[in-house]
């Protein structure tokens, strides 16, 4: 399949244009699209503007406010807790931590609850923002209000959704940063593999009888089967428990049969923000946590593996590779994206430097 590479800059530019149509003001604007196109450079397609037609058909049916104002219903030394109330999830993720970083300066760490956000975006990007200015942070997050997404450890159907884990911290050279779904894969992957009529890796879906499939079609555009837990029994205890610390215990929305789905992209989170200074000198933490990284690097690869990588490091490569050379999108991604900016309003001067890039 032919792909184009189209410019990050005019990429921003479209899903800039495209969300201040749905009204969103300068800031928001910026915000989301700058972690759109953000998680597009660092290879995470899945969690770039590839969302934009979902985040039309969101903020149409109500079901995503723009501009939203963050409530913030508790704000303690070492704990916020902050209602977003269906706000752009890029901004609302962005306030609320920047909130709990100010707490974490002054008492050394904060956990910050967010509850009721849409769609919070690639979770990497906050632990390479807040690593940026020196705090180490844990990120548990569920995913409600649709379809359950992600079958659990001997579950034959879906119960959860992809519920995302995320660490990281400051370290020499660049952060550490880890950042996955607790499912095999992330949905937006399965949707990027139907959109370039790829089959997904083994093991990663079942089918609506709990079959293993390698077909994301059913998946997305069916709304057949499942995707699988990563990690066996593992992983899917590390869902669970996102499932509960990021929304039961913030008071979010929760997957099980209680709480009405809307079709909507919910997202609660838990996050642990600790200011890396208050344990010790950060030269030291960034030293030690690049020895560590050079350690497990020096291993001879395995059997099948050509070189040892560790977490931030691919993103890193692609990154780097992407602002060259521009964000690769398969026609179909790319007429999708095209269609929602101009069912969105999108000034058309922003399209056509898309179109002609």
């Amino acid at each position: 399949m032919t792909m184009r590479r189209i410019p990050a800059e005019a990429l921003e530019a479209m899903a800039r244009a495209t969300l201040k149509a749905l009204g969103s003001n300068d800031d928001e604007a910026d915000a989301v699209a700058a972690h759109l196109v953000g998680a597009n450079l660092a290879g995470h397609d899945s969690h770039g503007v590839g969302m934009l037609p979902d985040y039309v058909r969101l903020v149409r049916d109500g079901l995503a406010v723009p501009n939203q104002e963050l409530a913030v219903l508790a704000d303690l030394p070492g704990l916020v807790h902050c209602d977003a109330k269906r706000g752009l999830g890029q901004r609302m993720a962005r306030d609320a931590l920047h909130l709990g970083a100010a707490r974490a300066r002054e008492a050394g760490a904060c956990v910050v609850a967010l509850k009721n956000s849409s769609h919070v975006g690639r979770i990497g990007h906050y632990v390479e923002a807040l690593a940026a200015e020196g705090f180490a942070s844990v990120h548990f997050v569920n995913v409600a209000d649709h379809r359950a997404l992600q079958a659990p450890y001997a579950c034959g159907d879906a119960r959860l959704g992809t519920n995302p884990f995320a660490a990281g911290l400051p370290a020499e050279g660049a952060p550490v940063v880890l950042d996955m779904a607790t499912s095999a894969i992330a949905y937006g992957k399965a949707r990027v593999a139907r959109n370039r009529g790829d089959a997904v890796p083994e093991g990663a879906l079942i089918d609506a009888a709990g079959r293993p499939t390698r077909d994301p079609v059913p998946l997305v555009d069916l709304q057949e089967g499942a995707i699988r837990a990563f990690g066996g029994h593992k992983g899917s205890g590390l869902a669970i428990v996102c499932e509960l610390l990021g929304a039961a215990l913030t008071g979010g929305l929760t997957l099980q049969p209680d709480h009405p789905r809307q079709g909507g992209i919910v997202n609660s989170m838990l996050s642990v923000v600790i200011r890396a200074a208050a344990l010790g000198d950060p030269a030291a933490l960034g030293h030690e946590a690049a020895a560590v990284r050079s350690w497990i690097k020096a291993s001879p690869p395995a059997a099948g593996f050509d070189e040892v990588l560790v977490p931030g490091e691919p993103e890193a490569r692609v990154r780097a590779e992407r602002r060259r050379d521009g964000v690769p999108l398969d026609p179909k991604s790319l007429a999708d994206i095209l269609d929602a900016a101009r069912d969105a309003g999108a000034d058309g001067e922003s399209l056509r430097a898309l179109t002609e890039s």
